[in-house]
C-alpha cells in the first residue's frame, strides 16, 4: 500500500517536470557593436605591444651577449610570451568564467 502511494506520488511529480527543456541561442544585445569594435582594437594593440616587447628583448639580448649579460633578458621574453598567451586567451577565459 505504501509502495503504490509512493509510486503514484513519484509519477505525478515526474509528470510535472517538463522533459523538453528549451535552449535558446546566444545572441548579442543590441548596441554592443561599438564596444566589440573597441575590444577588438584593444586586443590587437596589446598583441602589437607584446610583439614589440619580444623584438626589443631579442635586440637587447643580442647586444648584451658580447658583454656576457644576455641571460638576463630571458625573463623579459618569458613575461612577453606570457602576456601574449593571456591576451590571446582572454575571450575564452571570460567565456569560461561567465
Amino acid at each position: 500500500m505504501i509502495n503504490s502511494a509512493l509510486a503514484t506520488t513519484f509519477s505525478t511529480v515526474l509528470a510535472l517536470i517538463p522533459l523538453d527543456i528549451p535552449n535558446p541561442p546566444a545572441t548579442m544585445p543590441q548596441g554592443l557593436g561599438g564596444f566589440i569594435t573597441i575590444m577588438g582594437w584593444a586586443k590587437w594593440v596589446a598583441l602589437a605591444v607584446c610583439v614589440l616587447g619580444l623584438v626589443a628583448a631579442g635586440g637587447m639580448m643580442a647586444i648584451n651577449s658580447r658583454r656576457g649579460e644576455g641571460g638576463e633578458h630571458v625573463g623579459r621574453i618569458g613575461m612577453a610570451l606570457g602576456g601574449v598567451i593571456v591576451i590571446s586567451a582572454a575571450g575564452s577565459l571570460v567565456g569560461f568564467l561567465v
